[in-house]
């Protein structure tokens, strides 16, 4: 009599798993470039002026507050130090903007199955992160050199500053792509709310200069403690004690964990309006 064997073999993961997953990564690299042709290929000038419009900004804070004021409050160059605040501070807001109509921009393409839509917002986050990081490497290096500046730089601690800001811009775009899908009137409300917010994330002034109030109404801004944490790592001897990372990640994270459940259940109805 034949023995049979017992032994079950191995679960295997299905085969389709693979190919699933290279189709994501090709949808979202096509949608990338896809972006990159509409928005830098059919402009004159395509990126240079993703550099000239920080640069300027840069230049016109610079320009201004050193005809009332005798040096920033931290160092002696107006350019390093209005830099270093805006930087991330643009980064957050390009991020948000972009990840925020990222099913609008992609919804043609949405109606293909092969094309989902996480696929447009990570394809509408990874180009305008890594285009803002070579715009920031480019203009703090050169600033860097126009000044000559011999002081010693934190790495770690600047890009910790921008992966912060990325999140940060991450988190609040995707939360905003639900609201403002389901919500129209809600585009103009946070306009209107974040208006003041270039004043309010300490990229023309540091926390230390604030008076107490202020300081305590500040804190629970989160762009404060990013701006913070970059200058820390261009200013050694400025080593502010307010700035709180966990807080940061915490209101990021709980952020973007709401905006994905929303976005998962809620993106048909958003692309079918």
């Amino acid at each position: 009599m034949v023995r049979t064997s017992s032994v079950v073999p191995p679960a295997q993961l299905p085969k389709h798993r693979g190919k699933r997953r290279f189709a994501t990564l090709r949808s979202t690299l096509a949608l990338v470039l896809r972006e990159m042709s509409t928005r830098y290929g059919r402009t004159p000038g395509g990126y240079i002026w993703g550099i000239l419009e920080p640069l300027a900004t840069i230049i016109f804070l610079s320009l201004g507050f050193a005809l009332v004021l005798r040096s920033p409050s931290l160092g002696t160059s107006f350019l390093l130090f209005y830099a270093t605040g805006y930087l991330p501070f643009n980064l957050y807001g390009t991020l948000s903007g972009s990840v925020a109509s990222a099913l609008k921009f992609s919804k043609p393409l949405l109606q293909y199955p092969a094309v989902t839509w996480l696929d447009a917002v990570m394809a509408r986050f990874l180009l305008n992160s890594l285009t803002n990081l070579l715009i920031t490497a480019l203009l703090l290096t050169g600033i860097l050199l126009v000044i000559g500046s011999r002081s010693v730089l934190d790495l770690p601690v600047i890009v910790l500053a921008m992966a912060l800001s990325m999140v940060l811009g991450l988190a609040v775009g995707v939360l905003n792509c639900v609201l403002m899908g389901l919500f129209p009137m809600w585009t103009v409300i946070w306009g209107i709310v974040t208006r003041p917010l270039f004043l309010a994330s300490g990229v023309i002034f540091i926390y230390d200069d604030l008076p107490p109030q202020a300081q305590q109404l500040l804190w629970y801004n989160p762009l404060i403690h990013i701006t913070g944490l970059m200058r820390t790592g261009f200013y050694s001897t400025y080593s502010p004690a307010y700035i709180n990372l966990t807080y940061v990640l915490a209101i990021s994270l709980t952020l973007l964990t709401m905006g994905l459940l929303l976005l998962r259940r809620y993106h048909r109805v958003i692309l079918n309006r």
